[in-house]
């Protein structure tokens, strides 16, 4: 399969004399891991080349933004930081519709925008965009690079950084390394984990725990037309890279230049624990994973310190304090606050807050390089990955307390407010994810089909309640696209064929614009989350959001209510989230030197922030 050209910019005809001195403060280090790691001269002479004429086509308006952000190094900290999640053609069809709809985005205060990926892809089985067959190149169906390009411009015009994922554990099978190695070229089959039988396979498969089980079961597939099995740890169709060999390091590191001088600011690393293989280990968060992701870092700093890194690390909280490096060698700039968001919707459910608190306490505890991106719902599943050390300390058992969170979640708890769907459950372990909207989930969708006023007004309170304590914890919020008009479930995707299998596709709906008109009406659903999510913006102006604002929990003195304090300076403020649907008092005991003690009192669900 022939490699599609790139469409870049004119290049210069040299390096922009900044990046010359950039690189040679970080040379020595570079080449020090990359020789480490691979001890192979030639491959490291192809990256600094690559790096080289990424430099010499960096767009003069890149290099202005590289150059303000080396002068302002933690942008993506600031209190004003708002983001949004969105499929590009469920909310607009393709890259220039979306760029009309840029007022609507304008329209919310957003800084940062992650669209999903949008990269070339197989059809119809892709894994939402997740099966990668050309890294340099937008898939059709969205537009081209020029198209994005001219996006990321306009985006950035309207104050708003693009964040794109980067597939950085597979390629889908039919990208052109994994065409060249089923069509037999051992070149490319090294660029894979292929082997003639079960040996090594058998041997990956008694200590690497499987990703699907249930939906794709098996870390490796049977290739027919190769006669090898190939490594495939998500699904069939997703072959992992081997970046045990130099040629794959170098050949996607070129792809994540070439997409920043396309203008993407904020790359989020997919799956990026799994990435280095390793015999007798399960391979996640072997030591080579973070001698990759700090070259990458490297690399970036050198030719576009503009963009920055967000990891994905769906981990417990002991081990991502390593993907953010240290101050003096860091690796990611941020991570998704999976933890976080899997305790918010675990407190809601029960009313009890103590497992969320704990939550927050094991990452507030975290060096103040780690930031996070927190968040309620995104194209993915709820996965119920608590701590259960923490939950045994607790009195509560995790397999029980698991089975009762899914299935309150999809609405089969007597009680239950919640409409939802269970995703990748396996009957074995008893183990199940949720999908659903943040408004289905909260009981928006239950009250409006039952016509039951007093019970949307309640699942509004509790829907605000999450995205309130989300917005004033450690990071910065993102909000799902549609969450700002209380989107529902989108239960036809059962009527198509192609996504029928996934359940995720419950929560990966069209944009509604017919219930977005209805935003600044008074009196509609939709008006009252805008508004809802117009406070948060409200209230993350306050000088206590700034990026080196102390954050911590405090004492309630109960445990249906979460009570965070922030300070900055002499100025402290409380947060006070009732997690309860019931009223609650709380009563915060007094700090020399922070603030007098008081009392409260919080209607069901209720979130206030009080000053100090």
């Amino acid at each position: 399969m022939p490699k599609a050209a790139r469409k870049t910019a004119v290049p210069e005809s040299a390096p922009a004399p900044a990046f010359a001195e950039r690189f040679a403060q970080r040379r020595d280090e570079l080449e020090w891991l990359f020789m480490e790691l691979y001890d192979d001269r030639a491959a490291f002479q192809r990256l600094l080349d690559a790096m080289s004429e990424s430099s010499a086509a960096r767009p003069e308006d890149l290099r202005d933004l590289d150059e303000a952000r080396e002068k302002d190094p933690e942008w993506y900290k600031r209190g004003d930081m708002f983001g949004m999640t969105m499929y590009t053609d469920l909310f607009a069809g393709s890259l220039n519709k979306l760029a009309d709809n840029i007022p609507y985005l304008k329209e919310q205060k957003l800084t940062y925008l992650h669209l999903m990926p949008l990269l070339q892809m197989p059809h119809p089985y892709n894994d939402g965009g997740y099966a990668v067959e050309d890294f340099d190149n937008v898939d059709p169906m969205f537009g081209t690079n020029e198209d994005l390009a001219a996006l990321t411009r306009k985006l950035r015009a309207a104050g708003i950084s693009l964040c794109l994922d980067f597939v950085m554990n597979h390629t889908a099978s039919s990208h052109r390394w994994a065409k060249a190695a089923e069509a037999g070229d051992p070149e490319y089959q090294d660029y894979y984990f292929c082997y003639d039988d079960r040996t090594v396979p058998d041997e990956y498969d008694a200590h690497v725990p499987q990703v699907f089980p249930n939906t794709a079961p098996g870390n490796f597939t049977w290739n027919e037309k190769m006669g090898k099995w190939v490594m495939t740890q998500f699904y069939p169709f997703q072959w992992d890279l081997n970046y045990r060999n130099p040629k794959v390091l170098v050949g996607m590191l070129s792809s994540v230049m070439h997409l920043a001088n396309l203008g993407v600011e904020v790359f989020r690393l997919d799956a990026v624990p799994y990435i280095w293989k390793e015999f007798g280990t399960n391979c996640r968060n072997l030591p080579q994973v973070h001698t990759i992701v700090r070259m990458l870092r490297i690399v970036l700093e050198c030719v576009c310190p503009a963009v920055v890194l967000k990891g994905e690390v769906v981990m417990a909280p002991k081990e991502l304090a390593a993907y953010f490096g240290t101050p003096d060698k860091p690796e990611c700039h941020m991570l998704y606050n999976v933890s976080i968001m899997v305790n918010l919707w675990s407190a809601l459910a029960n009313g009890d807050t103590r497992l969320l608190k704990a939550q927050i306490d094991a990452l507030d505890a975290l060096p103040d390089n780690c930031w996070f991106v927190n968040y309620l719902r995104c194209h993915d599943d709820i996965g119920w990955g608590l701590d259960e050390d923490e939950e045994r300390r607790l009195g509560i058992d995790p397999l029980k307390h698991k089975k009762f969170l899914y299935h309150f979640y999809e609405g089969a708890v007597p009680g239950s407010w919640a409409m939802g769907e269970l995703y990748n459950y396996d009957e074995a372990s008893g183990d199940a994810r949720s999908c659903g909207t943040t408004a289905s989930l909260t009981g928006v969708e239950r009250a409006i089909i039952t016509h039951d006023r007093p019970a949307l007004d309640t699942a509004v309170d509790r829907d605000l309640l999450l995205h309130r304590a989300m917005s004033f914890l450690r990071g910065f919020p993102m909000l799902s696209c549609g969450d700002e008009i209380a989107q529902l479930n989108g239960w036809d995707y059962k009527e198509d064929p192609s996504r029928i299998d996934d359940s995720r596709n419950l929560h990966r709906s069209r944009f509604d614009w017919d219930k977005a008109a209805l935003r600044h009406t008074p009196g509609t659903l939709q008006n009252r989350l805008w508004e809802g999510m117009e406070s948060l913006r409200e209230m993350r102006d306050d000088p206590c959001f700034a990026p080196d604002a102390w954050v911590t929990t405090w004492d309630a003195h109960n445990d249906a209510v979460l009570a965070v304090l922030r300070k900055q300076g002499d100025r402290v403020i409380v947060g006070l989230f009732n997690f309860s649907g019931v009223a609650q008092s709380a009563r915060l005991d007094g700090s020399e030197g922070v603030m007098s003690a008081f009392d409260a009192e919080l209607a069901p669900y209720e979130a206030r922030v009080i000053v100090r």
